[in-house]
C-alpha cells in the first residue's frame, strides 16, 4: 500500500488530451515533437489529440511560417457532464499553477518536467 505506481500504471488521473492541452497552454508555439517528449507520447498520438481538441473547439491553430501557433479556447466547458460548471481555463490554472513563475522548460533545461512530490502520508 505504500508503493508509488510504476511508470506503466493501468490508469492515471489525467488524460493524454489534458496533458497535451497543458503543454500547449504553457507554450503555444511548442512543436509536436516537444509536446510528445514532455507527455511521453508518440508524435502521431499528439497529432491525433491536437486534431481531436481542434474538432471539439478547445484549440485552434494558425500557421506562422513553418510553425503552428496554437490558441486554447479557455472559455470552453469541460466535456463530461459530471464536470459541468468549470471551464478549461479553471482546469489549466490548477494544473499550471505548480509551475508558475517559471519560463520555458519547467526544469529550465529543456527536459520533461519532474514528477510532482508526494504529500506526506498523513496528509492523504
Amino acid at each position: 500500500m505504500d508503493q508509488v505506481p510504476g511508470p506503466h500504471a493501468t490508469w492515471t488521473f489525467l488524460t493524454n488530451h489534458a496533458r497535451v492541452l497543458v503543454q500547449i497552454s504553457r507554450d503555444p508555439g511548442m512543436r509536436v515533437r516537444d509536446i510528445a517528449v514532455r507527455c511521453l507520447l508518440t508524435e502521431r498520438a499528439v497529432q491525433r489529440i491536437i486534431a481531436d481538441l481542434e474538432q471539439g473547439g478547445y484549440l485552434a491553430h494558425t500557421r506562422v511560417g513553418r510553425t503552428n501557433l496554437y490558441e486554447v479556447t479557455a472559455t470552453s466547458p469541460l466535456r463530461h457532464p459530471a464536470d459541468a460548471g468549470p471551464k478549461v481555463a479553471d482546469l489549466l490554472a490548477l494544473l499550471i499553477s505548480h509551475h508558475a513563475g517559471q519560463s520555458g522548460s519547467p526544469n529550465g533545461d529543456g527536459a520533461p518536467p519532474a514528477p510532482l512530490p508526494l504529500p506526506p502520508r498523513d496528509a492523504l
